[in-house]
């Protein structure tokens, strides 16, 4: 990388690949010594020049000024950048197309930084459902105490419910974003999300209209690209399959550079952003994170289509099962590039049942996270979605007897003897 612009995306008239530029985009090693790898930064604050240099970076770092076209934010603190997080944001560009990133200390420090920086009191949100249940509870229980009224719709039934609502003046006139997690958590249930930012820019009204945001995490950067098909902000919980390992925690929002400044300072104010160590340990993930998500893909398809064919089972929630008969078919086919590694699935019976399946489960963790490279069962309507209204829960289609799995690296043919196991316990 020495040899050339770190920043390049290509050489000569080739277009380099996203898994090729995540071994050293954006990374300078003579400026560390000559390090293959990016150092960590394990700094809480950094040196200035002189006086008049920090006094143009806190300039810059607190909007005091405009910056000059060729002039970069220096490193002030750990707290508004580092050059392990800096590094992070700009390779985590790649896989969705996006201008800029903002990492977090966790998801749900993505989510709700990213919330509260762009609702205020009196705006309307409408988000999908189900979400996470972390989600759920800060859309639900956090935002109205600010005077931010919250609806929504059912991932998986089109956008007629959408429609309708955004149809009553009252309602169009304050809403600033639509809210979608699509593959929903933990139903695999989709949204058009193309259809759903034109609704958002039909509402536009000058230069005011709805912002789309999309939680991605099901899916991951390698098999849906939400800003292709209209979204303006991509949301992950980058403990998951960026991370991969189940060894961290972090969040990830990237969009257009405007949105994601706006973000940034009150990233700085709130004090979310993650730690260097963190981030060092992501550019490291984000090295093997097509690998990873294809193997586990490949594992999900053999594990969804043996548990389709199990009689103790009622039904399978895998998007790799869909069929040209199927409602979300056509939209899977136009908006996924791959099915992922997660699968739900219903079990005859109840919560009984799926607690007899899992407490029988030998390779399989009992745990909930997802996107690690070990596989995890958890059981969303007691664990993951637990604090979401009951009602609501069976509405969503998040039943007593739903089982989750996350897929990981491990040998197919182990995993479905694992589950087949676990199966006759039931």
């Amino acid at each position: 990388m020495a040899n050339r612009d770190p920043h390049s995306t290509r050489i000569g008239d080739k277009e380099l690949h996203p898994e090729s530029m995540m071994m050293g985009y954006g990374y300078r090693p003579e400026l560390s010594e000559g390090a293959v790898k990016c150092p960590v930064f394990q700094t809480s604050t950094f040196v200035f020049k002189s006086a008049e240099e920090g006094k143009a970076f806190f300039e810059l770092a607190y909007g005091l000024r405009k910056r000059d076209p060729n002039e970069e934010l220096g490193l002030i603190y750990s707290r508004v950048n580092n050059p392990d997080l800096e590094i992070l944001e700009d390779r985590l560009t790649l896989w969705d197309g996006a201008e800029e990133a903002a990492v977090f200390s966790s998801g749900m420090a993505a989510i709700s930084t990213t919330l509260l920086s762009i609702l205020r009191p009196g705006d309307v949100i409408i988000h999908s459902e189900p979400v996470y249940g972390g989600t759920d509870f800060f859309l639900k229980h956090i935002l109205p105490s600010f005077g931010i009224r919250v609806m929504s719709f059912m991932a998986g039934r089109g956008t007629a419910d959408l429609e309708k609502m955004v149809d009553d003046p009252l309602i169009a006139e304050k809403l600033a974003m639509i809210y979608l997690e699509t593959p929903a958590n933990p139903t695999n249930a989709l949204v058009d999300i193309q259809a759903v930012a034109n609704i958002a820019h039909g509402l536009a009204r000058g230069d005011r209209r709805p912002l789309v945001a999309v939680d991605n995490t099901f899916l991951g950067p390698i098999w849906q690209h939400p800003i292709d098909h209209g979204a303006d902000l991509v949301i992950y919980s980058a403990t998951k399959y960026i991370g991969g390992h189940s060894d961290l925690i972090a969040g990830v929002a990237l969009g257009p550079k405007a949105l994601i400044k706006q973000i940034k300072g009150m990233r700085t104010i709130l004090g979310t952003v993650t730690t260097p160590w963190t981030g060092w340990l992501l550019l490291r993930s984000l090295e093997t994170l097509k690998l990873r998500m294809t193997s586990e893909m490949k594992n999900a398809r053999y594990v969804a289509d043996f548990l389709a064919d199990q009689p103790k089972v009622m039904r399978v929630h895998y998007l790799g099962r869909l069929r040209e008969n199927d409602p979300g078919y056509r939209l899977y086919r136009r908006q996924c590039l791959g099915p992922g590694g997660m699968i739900s699935f219903e079990l005859v019976g109840g919560e009984a049942e799926a607690f007899r399946f899992l407490n029988a489960l030998q390779l399989f963790h009992l745990a909930v996270s997802l996107g690690g490279t070990e596989s995890l069962a958890e059981h969303p309507a007691s664990m993951t979605h637990s604090d979401v209204d009951p009602e609501e829960r069976m509405e969503m289609g998040i039943t007593p007897n739903m089982v989750r799995l996350s897929i990981g690296v491990e040998h197919p043919e182990d995993l479905i003897a694992d589950l087949k196991q676990a199966l006759e316990a039931v």
